[in-house]
């Protein structure tokens, strides 16, 4: 049986805190398990997703309904594959990236997934400040400044428990289909029209670029980091009976939360094209556009304060939710954890001053665009989302007997080349306008520049995990004649440094290490930190990590002194090999022992030949014990 330390599993405070095992009554148990998919769906139907619909029902009519299907569909699976990896190995999408990418690129996943959460959060953002904008007729820039005071409704709701969040958040929902539900009666579309839509097609470069942003704003890289870790909010046994009740349910939660969000998203473009697309009007793009023609179109005023009301709802759902992603992506990237309402303030901040810039410069006419260029911002941080999770999901090694099945992961693959090529297909065509437009070196070079790392690092992403299954032969080597030895002398060790990392080897490496000295040795425990934290502030870090790791070295420490030897502990930071160096060349110790992990060829390149750097940076002997 595994026993995780409350310090990392995801969103702590409410881990396990549903039990789905209590009480008699069997369809309170079912319905125990349903919650965590409507947190999730509230990012599909936010008010990102208003602007791209609004933008996509009135230039093009109802052509663009079946992206918004497919988006359906493609969230639909991406979501169960998150789901299913949350609840089979009880670790969240950013936990299994720490453990299987090295910490460079781990450190760039970790800043992608918090560019798209601050450009879901502006969405949110600007989405409630045109909301209450809209009712209340309060200058735009203090509506957005305003939205800073639902940092504390998180931090209540949090006090209240899961299933009470779930429920408001559930009521939130309710309200933003009623009020469409409400909309649509009043403009009262040609459903033989609406079913033409589901026919794939796309009339130029623009109806591509609101698609990706459809696409972007549906299918959400931080719900992937969410519903990973939402579903193990919920308490049942974990054997094999267990897992598959919790997937099977799960899976029926998704399926009605998401189908929800595609008739909200639906229904948005739905009303734009029945309303606006019909009458000609085919430049409605912007939420105030469409807020002021919708009581002349439709008779009735009603429209209007229905369209506000659920745009607000739309905003405050999804920054609960997009606070609650930022919370397990920072602590399963950095293991680091800060004070939630500092979190939530951070994440708002980075998400208003662009908003506060864009209306100081521009003014109350950019507002929309700046919604769908934040959409196509998420779509853009996709596949560094996705892919990882297929991997993890396909791992038989770490699944077991719940690996995604062969179609899925085929499936799964489809989706992600669709996604990654057309953005890349959005990227180089936006990419390309530019540099023809461009008549300095300079612009030109940081563009070209940008797209290099975007492609290497789609790149490394697919490939590394592939890398790693690979394994080299080592060369073989001619044994030298063997020689007479001459008089030696028999070193004794008085000071021997342990480099320990924490893993299932500990104990076996100070065994060696006490092997090597005697009961008058001192022996030096050293372990590097290697947070991102700690790598910024080097000692003067005091993230959890580090204190995590002092506490640990030095319960080792006293461990070896219970057996009667001497002891210290030494904790580095940051670099691994220069830390080594330098503690032991500070300790004077005279032999250090060190583990390896058999890593050979490619793979030794991307974790750094430490042995080998080590060993020609120090003059003493190292010992290397095969792990």
């Amino acid at each position: 049986m595994n026993i995780r330390s409350n310090s990392r599993v995801s969103l702590s405070e409410v881990h396990e805190s549903v039990d789905t095992t209590r009480g008699i009554n069997r369809g309170r148990k079912i319905l125990s398990f349903f919650g965590p998919a409507y947190l999730v769906a509230v990012g599909y139907m936010d008010p990102g997703n208003w602007a791209t619909d609004l933008a996509g029902g009135s230039k093009f009519g109802y052509s663009l309904i079946w992206v918004l299907l497919m988006s359906n569909l493609m969230a639909l699976l991406l979501q169960n594959m998150a789901a299913r990896l949350g609840i089979v190995r009880g670790k969240d999408l950013a936990q299994v990236n720490r453990e299987a990418y090295p910490p460079f690129l781990n450190f760039i996943l970790y800043v992608l997934a918090e560019i798209a959460i601050a450009a879901c959060d502006l969405a949110e953002v600007l989405g409630m400040g045109i909301g209450i904008h809209l009712l209340t007729h309060i200058p735009l820039l203090w509506c957005v400044l305003i939205t800073v005071l639902d940092t504390f409704l998180l931090l209540y709701l949090q006090k209240l428990g899961m299933r009470k969040m779930e429920a408001f958040i559930i009521t939130l929902v309710a309200i933003i289909g009623l009020s469409f539900l409400v909309e649509i009666i009043f403009a009262r579309p040609d459903f033989s029209e609406v079913a033409k839509g589901f026919i794939p097609s796309l009339h130029g470069h623009e109806a591509l670029y609101i698609a990706i942003g459809i696409i972007g704003a549906t299918v959400m890289p931080h719900n992937l980091y969410l519903h990973s870790a939402l579903v193990q909010t919920r308490k049942f046994p974990r054997d094999e009976k267990g897992i598959r009740r919790a997937l099977k349910l799960n899976f029926l939660d998704s399926t009605i939360a998401l189908n929800l969000a595609f008739f909200v998203n639906a229904a948005i473009l739905i009303l734009a094209a029945a309303v606006f697309f019909k009458a000609g009007k085919v430049d409605v793009a912007a939420l105030q556009d469409a807020y002021r023609l919708l009581p002349s179109f439709l008779g009735s005023s009603l429209s209007s304060i229905l369209f506000a009301v659920a745009l607000i709802a739309a905003g405050q759902s999804s920054t609960v939710t997009g606070t609650l992603a930022g919370q397990i992506v920072m602590e399963g990237y950095l293991h680091l954890r800060i004070n939630p309402l500092l979190r939530r303030l951070l994440t708002r901040l980075l998400a208003i001053v662009p908003a506060v810039i864009t209306i100081l410069v521009y003014g109350d006419s950019e507002i929309d665009a700046l919604l769908i260029f934040s959409q196509v911002i998420l779509s853009m941080q996709l596949g560094f989302a996705i892919i990882p999770l297929i991997y993890f999901v396909s791992d038989k090694s770490k699944m077991g007997l719940f690996t995604a099945k062969p179609i899925i992961q085929v499936l799964a693959w489809v989706v992600a080349a669709v996604l990654v090529c057309l953005n890349l297909n959005l990227v180089f065509g936006q990419s390309m306008d530019f540099l023809h437009g461009a008549h300095s070196f300079f612009p030109k070079a940081m563009v070209v520049t940008g797209l290099a790392v975007l492609v290497s690092l789609l790149a490394i992403v697919i490939a590394f995990p592939l890398i790693r299954k690979i394994k080299f032969r080592s060369d073989r080597t001619v044994h030298p004649d063997i020689k007479s030895l001459q008089d030696f002398t028999i070193p004794e060790f008085k000071r021997i440094a342990v480099a320990l990392d924490f893993g299932l080897h500990d104990e076996k490496l100070v065994a060696f290490a006490l092997g090597q000295g005697k009961k008058e040795s001192t022996y030096i425990l050293l372990h590097i930190v290697e947070s991102a934290t700690a790598k910024m502030f080097g000692s003067s870090t005091d993230d959890l990590e580090s204190r995590k790791d002092e506490e640990q070295l030095q319960g080792y420490a006293r461990q070896v002194q219970a057996k009667g030897y001497s002891a210290t502990a030494r904790l580095g930071y940051h670099n691994r090999i220069d830390e080594i160096v330098r503690i032991v060349n500070e300790e004077e110790a005279d032999l250090l022992v060190m583990g390896a992990h058999g890593h050979r060829g490619i793979k030794d390149l991307l974790y750094g030949q430490t042995i080998n750097k080590v060993r020609h940076e120090l003059k003493i002997p190292v010992l290397v014990v095969n792990l």
